[in-house]
């Protein structure tokens, strides 16, 4: 048949009948061998799964730098970039981890091997900070004593030991991420109306049990790691990831498996390929039928399963070139294609303009996410030249700032919801009050506003630091000035990042949703290699040109100008928003006529389907 031909050539797993009903191209299944969705019966599987796994990894990326600094004895400049670049290839392995679980291994497999390699990996870093032979010499410095630190760094063995846990952690999170939701989502009845209602209450489940693992990361796992014991911090969540394995593997007789649906990116290399061939014919002027010139006729199957059909469109109109049939591209008698290198359908042409069209807006993410970043890193660093303390007795662990963003972000949710959507619905007209667009232009805004906040702050305290204590002093100030800039970074999250997930999950093909939720991943590694490279070049090139030849980063952040850094960064901010502005106008919809776009000329203006809630797809 035309539709098997159409999606089995493209590498794409038709539906697996077993005993019952099967699976859709979208990853949807009802029953497998017989065997009913348990629902919520595997929730505590999945979730605790994923919540202890993102306990573990955040307990790391929270204090890493800390770790490096005061534990290993880095220099501040080497420990911040090789925070960024785990960061970065930590959010980058989802990307991977999404692919060859659709293609390969399946959702299943996916996540065992991965859970068990990030427990090797947690393990590994917790003999780092365990074992008295691997640790760094005492570098502390007594009163009146010479400072005994230069030379003082991690030996060859104790990095190759740290390296390899982190490559482990990584292998871990790019299994995990991508798959845990969509796996979760596996095991619901997408047929029923109570299974789409209950898939709407997993994602809350699901954002309320990573929010508050991220909590209990940056109050109590810090303050072990920070106060009492690294070897401790670190064994804790290692011990936790050990219980989750088990009660993943305790599950497995409720679970309902998704077999993999093979290679989901060969039906994009066909349509290129197949334009590239007939770029020599002439389009039809008005999409579908007959040239007045000639006969065009052009190969449009349904789409399997369950998959939006998507009319054909205009705009990027020589990729149409792909449908068009010519002598010899069907078999006899309706069987198919004979060539899907030199013919594909309507459906497939229009799902590879769907990824053409994301990318500028993807693109336009990775800057804002890149100012989040920076500050989350640099805070850290500020914070330990500055008074952290709440009281006569405590002292905040400099990686538990973290929480005031995390504090902003949950608490202006509900307030988005509640009080400003339905208060923009009523100037706007639309029920999600502004577009998932809008939403991310406004994020990217306040990621500018925050850095601003950041320079002055910083500039503040750097003074106070200099004037009271010279290059090694601590600012007299409150730790507590940090709070609006990492406030404002929590609401830019809010707004740019978690609509980017439920844009890009609304907007990729619908075979290809679990790589739309891995692709925020992808923007934050980028951002996160970016932000090394940043490091690096600004460094080297602003050496000399601050007070006393030093550049805007240095070893002791008093000696550098971090404020100037981050009016760079504000100035980047501004041109993305720029250019964001004029992505988002000419963006034209999934699905809609002549691709989406709203009739006023304003991409960004209109959507085709209601505004989900921030609070159901954030992952």
């Amino acid at each position: 048949m035309e539709e098997d031909e159409e999606n089995g050539a493209a590498g794409e797993a038709m539906p697996d009948v077993v005993g019952g009903k099967g699976e859709t191209n979208d990853g949807r299944q009802v029953a497998v061998a017989g065997r009913k969705p348990g629902g919520w019966k595997a929730m505590p599987y999945i979730i605790g799964n994923e919540t202890l796994e993102r306990l573990a990894t955040s307990a790391m990326m929270a204090n890493f730098t800390v770790y490096l600094m005061n534990h290993l004895h880095m220099k501040q400049v080497k420990a911040a970039n090789l925070a960024h670049i785990w960061y970065g290839t930590t959010n980058f392995s989802p990307v991977v981890g999404a692919y060859l679980s659709d293609a390969f291994l399946g959702r299943f497999l996916t996540l065992a091997i991965a859970s068990v390699t990030s427990f090797l990996g947690m393990a590994g870093l917790t003999i780092t900070a365990a074992v008295p032979a691997l640790q760094p010499p005492d570098c502390s410095v007594a009163p009146g004593a010479p400072d005994n630190c230069d030379g003082a760094g991690p030996s060859g063995s104790l990095v190759a030991l740290l390296i390899v846990s982190l490559g482990m952690l990584t292998i871990g999170s790019g299994g995990i991420r991508p798959c845990s939701i969509a796996f979760g989502v596996d095991q619901f009845d997408h047929t029923t109306e109570k299974g789409q209602k209950d898939i709407g209450s997993f994602f809350n489940l699901y954002y309320l049990t990573f929010t508050l693992a991220v909590m209990v990361t940056l109050t109590a796992i810090v303050y072990i790691q920070n106060s009492v014991s690294w070897a401790l911090g670190l064994g804790i969540p290692a011990a936790l990831m050990l219980v989750s394995i088990a009660l993943f593997f305790i599950g497995t007789r409720v679970y309902v498996y998704v077999p993999p649906e093979g290679s989901i990116f060969s039906g994009v290399v066909q349509v290129l390929v197949a334009a590239y061939r007939k770029r020599g014919l002439h389009l039809p002027p008005h999409g579908l039928g007959e040239d007045k010139a000639g006969q065009v006729e052009m190969y449009d199957p349904p789409p399997a399963g369950t998959a939006t059909k998507l009319p054909l469109t205009q705009q990027f109109r020589f990729l149409n070139k792909a449908a068009i049939v010519e002598d010899g591209d069907l078999l006899p008698g309706g069987g198919g294609r004979v060539n899907p290198w030199r013919l594909c359908g309507v459906q497939k042409v229009e799902e590879m303009k769907c990824l053409i069209r994301i990318i500028p807006i993807w693109a336009a993410g990775i800057l804002c996410v890149l100012s989040i970043a920076q500050q989350a890193t640099l805070a850290v660093l500020q914070a330990l030249k500055m008074d952290r303390h709440l009281g006569p007795r405590f002292q905040i662990p400099p990686g538990s700032l973290g929480i005031v963003s995390l504090l902003a972000m949950v608490l202006f949710l509900p307030l988005y919801d509640r009080v400003l959507v339905p208060f923009a619905a009523g100037i706007t007209g639309k029920e999600g009050g502004i577009t998932v667009l809008q939403r991310m232009g406004v994020g990217i805004v306040i990621a500018v506003v925050s850095v601003i906040v950041a320079a002055l702050v910083e500039r503040k305290r750097r003074a106070a630091a200099l004037l009271h204590g010279g290059p090694g002093g601590v600012a007299p100030i409150s730790a507590m000035w940090l709070a609006p800039q990492l406030a404002l970074n929590g609401l830019a999250e809010a707004f740019n990042v978690i609509a980017q997930v439920e844009f890009f999950y609304k907007q990729f093909p619908d075979h290809m949703r679990s790589v739309a939720c891995s692709l925020v991943f992808l923007t934050a590694a980028i951002a996160g290699y970016l932000s090394s490279a940043m490091l690096v070049v600004v460094r080297r090139y602003t050496g000399g040109r601050g007070p006393g030849g030093h550049s805007w980063m240095e070893d002791d952040i008093n000696l550098g100008r971090v404020d100037y850094f981050y009016y760079l960064i504000a100035a980047m901010g501004v041109v993305n928003l720029a250019y964001f502005l004029v992505c988002a106008h000419l963006y034209r919809y999934k699905g809609g006529e002549n691709g989406g776009r709203s009739q006023d000329g304003g991409g960004a203006a209109l959507e085709l389907e209601p505004q989900k809630k921030p609070t159901q797809i954030s992952v």
